[in-house]
This record gives C-alpha cells, structure tokens and sequence, in this order.
C-alpha cells in the first residue's frame, strides 16, 4: 500500500494532486465525467466581495505549447459561492480550497472574514493575477506590499492561508520569504506569466486585453526553477503548479520541493488530467518501491 497522504499547514489530503484555481470551476462540470473525490483537494475559482463581469472578449486564445487567458477573474461573488458551490463541494470527500481575489486590502480581508464560518480547509489568496488592470498584481509583484497584505489577511482568516505567487519578478525567493514573513502557511506558484499574441492578418491584438497570462506545458520549466527556488528559501509547504499534465510532470515538482501538486490547462485538452496524475504518482511510487510519498519531497541531488 503506497502512502499519497500529505499535510498542508493542518490539513492532510489524501493524495498531492489537487485542481488549479480558474480551470476547473467549483467542480460542477467534471464532477460528470470522475469522482472530485479522486482528488486531494479541489481549488475553486477565484472569490471576489462583489460579482465581477471579468475582461472583454476576446480573452483566451491557443498558443505554441499552451495558452493565454485574460478572463479577468469573473466570479458571481461571495454569496452566490455560499449558497450554491460550497453546499456542492460539501458532497465529495476531498478538500476544498477557496481562491480569494479583491481589487483592495479591505477587499480580501472581507472575503476571508465571511468564509471563515464556512466548511472551507483552506483560503488561496491570489495576489498575483497578470490580468487584471488594478490591484492583484501591485501586490504581486512588490515584497513589502506582499508581506503587508499577507498579514493582513492572515489577522483576519480562520482557515490557513496559501499566497499565491506571481512569477512576473525578479527573484522568487524574495517573494518567498516576504509571503513567510507575512505570515503565510503555505505557498503556491507559480502563477500565469505575462505574455502577448498578434493576429498579423487582421494587425490587431489577439485578446482585447493586449496582455493575457500564459500557462500550460510552455511554462513549466520556468515554473519548476521557482518552486525549486522558493523550496531553498523557505520551509513552508508548497504547491507547485505550471504545465503539469501527467503523473511525471507532478513527480518532478514533488522532487523540487512541492510538497502538492495543481492541474490547470491540461484539464482543456482532458477533462481526467488531475486524476490520471495522481495515478501516475502512485505507479511512479510503485514502479521505484516508495512507500511514503513524503520521502520524495525535495528529494532532488
């Protein structure tokens, strides 16, 4: 029997292998085609104060290697979440996990603040969003801005705090330690990166918004270097995320250093890309004679 159970901050999974925010809903849709208790844990899409209608068309568009997306972060706000997906989550035996966006300190804190009464493990606090015009990526990218709001929203949540970090800096590890010193107890990253494609036959931009967040197999070595990086700068759990598609792609994170793993863009190409991954960890396990998942995190030479 291979062990796949680990512990974020308190909370014990069953398994590393959990959704990534903004790719999978509140799990409705997938719920049709696999058990959402397959997973660790399931992270819902981001949760802002008020409903937000998200950026203008055209906001996703393919790209070599993966794709880009300026969504915007469009959520039906805080109490259609409370009402209508928390109850749904409730039904499936994994963790659920709630990303948290906000335009404003006050933003977050209000929202982490109403959750706390509510069956949630754990709050995903996205500060690092490349999309959306005002707030989120100000914090993202700065480490005092980082580590001021991570206190904040930590003086007001119940449930332990995941900060999500953006890639768009200069070192990782500064964001890392600013994020630990805030307060954090776990991180995750990494983010979308910012990019950008042309329509060269009608000369305009691809996506209305000109900047859109890159994610999928073209990030991931980029994501790996990160998570390697934050896992040398800090001892808080991570979870790791950027191009990962199957059980090998997951192992090479856990070796970095993540202690879980999120599956995003690949969900678009196959809807069972998060369970197949955890069931490639299992055989990687079985296949190298690993009882205990926890004995390959950061196991890299």
């Amino acid at each position: 029997m291979r062990n796949t159970k680990v512990n974020l901050a308190g909370v014990e999974l069953k398994n590393p292998v959990m959704t990534a925010s903004g790719t999978f809903g509140s799990g409705a849709e997938y719920s049709e085609f696999a058990d959402l208790g397959g997973l660790g844990a399931v992270v819902t899409k981001g949760v802002a104060r008020e409903p937000w209608p998200g950026n203008p068309a055209p906001r996703i568009a393919e790209t070599r290697g993966g794709m880009l997306n300026a969504i915007g972060l469009q959520n039906p706000g805080i109490e259609v979440f409370r009402k209508r997906d928390i109850p749904f989550l409730k039904k499936y035996d994994t963790k659920i996990i709630v990303n948290v966006c906000g335009k404003t300190v006050e933003d977050y804190c209000q929202v982490v603040e109403e959750l706390g009464d509510e069956p949630v493990d754990l709050l995903e606090i996205n500060v690092s969003c490349p999309n959306v015009k005002e707030g989120g990526i100000a914090f993202g990218q700065n480490p005092k801005a980082l580590e001021a709001i991570t206190r904040e929203v930590k003086r007001h949540a119940r449930q332990p705090i995941i900060m999500k970090l953006s890639p768009n800096v200069t070192d990782i590890g500064d964001m890392a330690r600013a994020a630990r010193d805030g307060g954090a107890d776990v991180l995750s990253l990494i983010n979308t990166l910012t990019g950008m494609k042309i329509d060269i036959h009608r000369r305009t931009f691809a996506i209305a918004n000109k900047t859109a967040g890159l994610s999928g197999p073209a990030i991931k070595p980029v994501a790996l270097r990160m998570v390697y990086q934050a896992a040398q700068a800090v001892e808080l759990p991570i979870i790791g995320m950027g191009g990962i598609e199957n059980g090998g792609d997951a192992m090479e994170f856990i070796l970095a250093g993540a202690t879980a793993v999120a599956v995003g863009t690949a969900t678009f190409r196959n809807p069972l890309a998060a369970w197949d991954t955890a069931r490639g960890i299992v055989e990687y396990m079985e296949k190298y004679g690993i009882s205990d998942i926890k004995d390959l995190i950061g196991a890299v030479k």
